[in-house]
């Protein structure tokens, strides 16, 4: 049993309405202490953000106040809520909620700690109204409220029932438990039991969604012309023969981009092709040969600020070594390339500053179009729409901003559109890194290891603190950090997306050079951080241990099926541990992946069926760029600007993907990232051991992978 404090009053919990209809709406904090109610009627709305409603005929409402991208919290947050408060998943109806600062925390749609941020707060949610249920019953039946129970929606004495319908409106008189009793999760009834996505039917019978999808009254349509190379201003244009396109209403500069005014979105799309402008240098015209030199020098050099970490004497490990491996690591930009273009609605009046669209940072991005616009933050609202991918690229509003900026010019409703060619070259990129990693050995173990990264503003381009940290005596860790005017971000598994894949591919080109196998060799490592660690550590040896021996039980890493040359990988990132393991065949003398086997420790699994997705999304992503992922730049302008010359991986070129979680009843951690991390380096690991080719650069396709 565990037992957790509501930390409220009945103040800031209960607000009475004499409204119609009766019920009793619950609101509370996703992320704050304080817990809010309001008498409602059924199927009325509050205007606060996160709540649950429970309407005289038994109907539950569950907001869901985080964005949902994709990863399914819409679905998943409300069945942790609905979990706690024991009813009928049938009964339940969810709604997104819109962004209110003041009721939740941390509204975002990022790193993957949606659910584990907000895991106690919507259980205690949930719980607190269950509780409230069972006083009430228990007045109305002069018992003890400790011998009463609930399920689905009912609060039970013996025989006798009473639904949570009937005593919604009698439970605003209710006191608030000061603690309430959480489930024991071996008792779990919705959690862990797979739920349908609870916007498929409108997903698949094309209801609107989406931020593409959004309309208002009166709306018009806006595109943006920008500077077509980073590190350039716009000087001058002529929008002549631009205006004389049907449906074209006005063009305008707004800071160095142009703005296409229309009446739909084809006009404003033809409107901006026809825009003659003339640019000018505005600042060093970067290209990805320049940046390639830069990163290799840095990768070179040493100094005070670059070590992270430092554990024992590198020097004399590699100085007494019976043998040393060092090998380079190189990746190009990536562009984000979700599915739905980038698109917001903004309306500016004087009253107000209405924003509606996909966001994945609804707080920061407010607070970023209050300053814009020099208006108080409170007058600017967010409301979240579905996002068609997002995968960090709507982290940073900057479509939002400039919708705002445009709508606060003309005054009128605008939906701003991006082309694909506008998301490709005008966009936000996964930046270039390089990586260099040294070890040395000596009689089976690895006695040093050396680990340099040099990225393209990134920050720190390692994570000194997880494996092999704690594992080796020796270790050292260092990063360089190099300025760009490309702007650069977050990607799904910032860093590690491609630092795992450099660091798998080396312990198994390791493993093969001191003659043990691949996977011991990671155990060796991982049972010495187990049992005496070197210096500090930010993972758990034991958890990885275990998705190691899971992964490689469940994918045949001792028995491989003939004609399969088998790579392994593991990596622990977003407080989740994943090994994988890759399978690939021979096709006409090239090395085809078939399969991949995943083994996961996240925590208790929420929903099932959609944390499956989530994994195997994960691996089809990062396989795909690991393939074939290319992208550079020449005199700052991008060498791509839509899929006939960025390559992305193909329905058909999917491998199955075998997914095995940890059966635990520890708090959940994240799901939507952990898996792509790993994925490269178990192919590249295979592909070696097919070809026997090693492989130092993404894209895998521009190196020769073929057989023989």
């Amino acid at each position: 049993m565990t037992l957790i404090k509501t930390k409220v009053d009945r103040r800031s919990f209960l607000k009475t309405s004499a409204l119609a209809g009766g019920g009793l709406m619950i609101g509370f904090t996703w992320g704050c202490d304080p817990v809010e109610a309001a008498k409602a009627p059924p199927k009325e709305w509050f205007d606060i953000n996160a709540f649950l409603t429970i309407a005289d005929n038994g109907t539950v409402t569950i907001m869901s106040p985080n964005p949902e991208i994709g990863q399914n919290v819409k679905t998943s947050m409300p069945m942790v809520v609905a979990e706690e408060l024991d009813v009928n998943w049938d009964d339940v109806v969810v709604k997104q909620a819109p962004l209110d600062a003041e009721s939740f925390s941390r509204q975002v749609a990022g790193g993957s700690q949606s659910i584990r941020s907000s895991w106690k707060i919507l259980r205690t949610a949930g719980a607190t109204a269950r509780q409230l249920m069972i006083q009430t019953a228990a007045k109305e039946w002069e018992v003890d409220a400790a011998s009463l129970t609930t399920k689905e929606g009912y609060v039970y004495n013996g025989r006798k029932k009473l639904s949570y319908g009937e005593l919604a409106t009698k439970a605003v008189v209710a006191e608030i438990p000061e603690e309430v009793e959480l489930k024991d999760p071996k008792d779990f009834t919705i959690i862990g039991n797979s739920k349908t996505n609870v916007d498929m039917k409108e997903i698949i019978t094309g209801k609107p969604l989406f931020g593409v999808d959004y309309m208002a009254p009166g709306m018009v349509y806006a595109a943006a012309l920008r500077p077509p190379a980073f590190g350039t201003k716009l000087k001058s244009f002529d929008d002549s023969e631009a205006r004389k396109v049907n449906g074209v209403t006005d063009i305008f500069q707004f800071g160095e981009k142009i703005a296409v005014i229309g009446t739909n979105t084809w006009a404003v799309f033809k409107g901006k092709k026809a825009l003659k402008a003339e640019w000018q240098k505005d600042g060093k015209l970067e290209s990805t040969t320049g940046h390639d030199r830069e990163l290799r020098r840095l990768l070179d050099s040493s100094n005070s600020n670059s070590v992270k970490r430092n554990d024992g004497n590198i020097k004399s490990a590699f100085a007494s070594a019976e043998g040393t491996l060092e090998r380079v690591y190189e990746a190009p930009f990536l562009p984000h390339n979700t599915l739905e273009p980038m698109n917001f609605f903004g309306n500016v009046t004087d009253e107000k500053v209405e924003l509606v669209g996909p966001i994945q940072t609804p707080q920061w991005t407010q607070g970023r179009v209050a300053q814009l616009l020099k208006r108080p933050a409170a007058e600017v609202s967010i409301d979240m729409t579905r996002m068609g991918g997002g995968f960090g690229r709507r982290l940073y509003g900057d479509f939002a901003l400039e919708v705002a900026e445009i709508s606060d010019k003309i005054r009128k409703p605008v939906k701003l559109m991006f082309t694909r060619e506008d998301d490709m070259t005008a966009g936000t990129y996964r930046p270039a890194s390089k990586y260099k990693f040294r070890a040395a050995y000596k009689e089976g173990k690895i006695t040093g290891y050396h680990l340099t990264g040099a990225g393209i503003q990134m920050g720190n381009s390692t994570r000194p603190d997880w494996f092999p940290a704690g594992g080796i005596d020796n270790y050292k860790v260092e990063s360089h950090n190099l300025e760009s005017n490309i702007t650069t971000g977050a990607w799904r598994a910032p860093v590690t997306n491609f630092l795992a894949v450099a660091e798998q591919s080396f312990f198994d080109e390791l493993a093969s050079e001191m003659g043990v196998d691949a996977v011991q060799l990671r155990l060796d490592i991982l049972e010495r951080a187990k049992s005496n660690p070197v210096g500090e550590i930010d993972y758990e040896p034991e958890k990885m241990i275990g998705v190691v021996k899971l992964a490689a039980e469940k994918g045949n890493w001792n028995n491989p099926e003939p004609g399969i040359s088998k790579g392994f990988s593991c990596y622990y990132s977003h407080n989740t541990y994943v090994a994988e393991v890759a399978d690939v065949e021979t096709v006409n003398g090239e090395p085809k992946i078939t399969n991949m086997t995943v083994a996961v420790d996240c925590g208790i699994v929420i929903n099932p069926d959609a944390a499956i997705n989530q994994v195997q999304g994960g691996v089809v992503d990062g396989l795909g760029h690991a393939l074939y992922g290319d992208f550079s730049f020449v005199n700052g302008t991008p060498q791509a600007a839509n899929f006939d010359k960025f390559r992305l991986i193909r329905t058909k070129e999917a491998p199955n993907v075998d997914v095995h979680f940890v059966k635990s009843y520890n708090d959940p951690t994240g799901l939507g990232e952990p898996s792509l991390p790993p994925a490269g380096g178990a192919l590249a690991n295979a592909i070696a051991k097919a070809t026997g080719r090693r492989i130092y650069k993404i894209p895998f396709t521009k190196q020769d992978i073929s057989i023989g």
